[in-house]
Formats: structure tokens, C-alpha cells, sequence
């Protein structure tokens, strides 16, 4: 039920989520179901992946999801959670062997600044891709997607740090490498030298190892 192509309209529904584990509803291109997955793995909790065709999704999906957007989480009793943040948060908080989010109210606090000017970079990469596939002069998209990482970068180099959540993997960093990995970070890092560092240890990470996709897989679905 993992294949790469995803459930499309027609197929039946899964089963019942069988008890101690967790069903994760995904794409494998997708970044925002990438922020699950690499969490999943990270925390090492018991999951199976379902992977959805989002150009055509199921009708049962729906239910699931009334967005039908992924990822959408469905746990062992019925329940439905979606929306990548609320996902994430909802794994750490249910799963705390290994906290991903610091404790402290201030650093909590620091991190979810950090993902708020992020949003930003998200929605600017979204436009460099559509850019690319439109044969469109990206130039000024580009320059304005380093600046916005020159900025992440200074996060970086003022905490003195080789992640954003300190000297190991947090929320933050994988809630931050799926844009990287769908632009292959270092073609666009190779002016900010601290972010560059940050992006070959995060492709170290058993996590990352484990969900990313080869260049030409991602070339090939976003016809770039």
C-alpha cells in the first residue's frame, strides 16, 4: 500500500489501523508529509505509510480528510489528525521517549519563531519551482530566496550551533530539511556556507537516509 504511485480513485480503503501502531497518509513528494515521516522515523515510532495520488485522490480518502491534503495521521482508534505542525506536535506530545521540542518556554518559543520566518522561505521556493517548470526567468526569485537564507544562516552562526535546535536534530530541523531536499540544498547554498554544513549533516541523519529521493525522481515529478 506504500508504492510509490499512491492510491488513486478507486481503490478501497485500508483496514482498521491495527492496535500499537499508527497510519500515516502521505506523498512521496511531498514536503509537508516529508515533515511526518522524518519524525516518525526520528522518534521510532511504530507506523505504516499509505501513500495517496494526489492528482487522483480516493473518494474514502475524504473522509479521512476533508481537505485531502496529506499528511493526515490516523491512529488505532479512528481518529484523524492532519495539517503537518498539529501532526508533528501531536507525535512528540504522544510519544515523548525522545523529545524533539526543548522544554524551556523560551527556546520552545525561539523555535517556533524560527518556522514562522520560514513560512516565507516555503512560499518562495514554491515559486521558484513554478518558475522552472514555466520556463520563466527565476533570477529575481532566486536572489530574493538568499536573501531569506542568508538571514536563516545568521540563526546559525549567532547561536554558534551545527542545527537550529542546538548540537543535535530538533523539530525545528526537520520541520525546516524537506525544502532542501526538494530543491537539492546545494545548488541554492553554495553562498551560505554555515546553512551548506547544516544541510550535509542533516543528509546524514538515518531519518533523512530513510525518506529522501533521488534527484531525478523529484526532476521527473515536478517536470522540472
Amino acid at each position: 500500500m506504500s508504492g510509490s504511485e499512491g492510491l488513486g480513485k478507486g481503490s478501497p480503503a485500508p483496514g482498521p489501523v491495527p492496535e500499537g501502531s499508527i497510519r500515516l497518509y502521505s506523498m512521496r513528494f511531498c514536503p509537508y508529509a516529508h515533515r511526518a515521516r522524518l519524525v516518525l522515523l526520528a522518534k521510532g515510532i511504530t507506523h505504516e505509510v499509505i501513500n495517496i495520488n494526489l492528482k487522483n485522490k480516493p473518494d474514502w480518502f475524504f473522509e479521512k480528510n476533508p481537505l485531502g491534503l496529506v499528511p493526515a495521521l490516523e491512529l488505532s482508534t479512528g481518529e484523524v489528525i492532519y495539517e503537518s505542525p498539529i501532526v508533528c506536535d501531536y507525535l512528540d506530545e504522544a510519544y515523548p521517549e525522545k523529545r524533539l521540542t526543548p522544554s524551556d518556554p523560551l527556546q520552545k518559543a525561539k523555535q517556533r519563531l524560527i518556522l514562522d520566518f520560514f513560512s516565507g522561505v516555503t512560499a518562495l521556493m514554491f515559486k521558484i519551482l513554478t518558475a522552472h517548470r514555466s520556463n520563466q526567468d527565476g533570477s529575481a526569485l532566486h536572489m530574493e530566496l538568499l536573501s531569506k537564507l542568508q538571514k536563516l544562516e545568521e540563526i546559525l552562526v549567532k547561536n554558534n550551533s551545527s542545527y537550529f535546535g542546538g548540537k543535535s536534530q530538533s523539530m525545528t530541523d526537520y520541520m525546516i530539511y524537506p525544502w532542501f531536499d526538494l530543491l537539492h540544498g546545494k545548488g541554492v547554498l553554495s553562498l551560505t556556507p554555515y546553512l551548506n554544513k547544516w544541510y550535509e549533516l542533516m543528509l546524514q541523519d538515518p531519518a533523512v537516509k530513510q525518506t529522501s529521493v533521488t534527484p531525478d525522481d523529484m526532476r521527473g515529478y515536478f517536470k522540472l
